[in-house]
């Protein structure tokens, strides 16, 4: 299963915590990595915004992509949240196996 790395913004630690701890304990990212103090220029309906969020780098796969956007969308405050996915073009083997073995339906 390919292994997708997600980059997604949020406004706070507090934001940030529900989000990852939600994702991993439903088994939709094996792992989401909190990167604070990140400042956010952007445009916004129709006026430039500079914002402090937090970035999280979320380890996940291509077949529970879908339901991690879904997630994210209820979880997250803001209108129009930053979902981009990357797919892994390779890596430590062992790893990308681990993330698919963590994102998958134990039921």
């Amino acid at each position: 299963m390919p292994v997708l790395l997600v980059q997604c913004s949020v406004p706070d630690a507090d934001t940030a915590d529900a989000v990852a701890q939600a994702l991993v304990g439903e088994r939709l990212a094996a792992c989401v990595q909190r990167l604070p103090g990140v400042q956010s220029t952007y445009r916004w309906q129709g006026r430039v915004e500079r914002n402090d969020e937090v970035v999280l780098l979320i380890k996940t796969t291509t077949q529970r992509l879908a339901a991690l956007i879904a997630r994210v969308q209820a979880l997250h405050p803001y209108e129009l949240p930053e979902v981009i996915a990357v797919e892994a073009s390779g890596g430590f083997a062992p790893y990308l196996d681990w993330v698919d073995e963590q994102t998958r339906d134990h039921d």
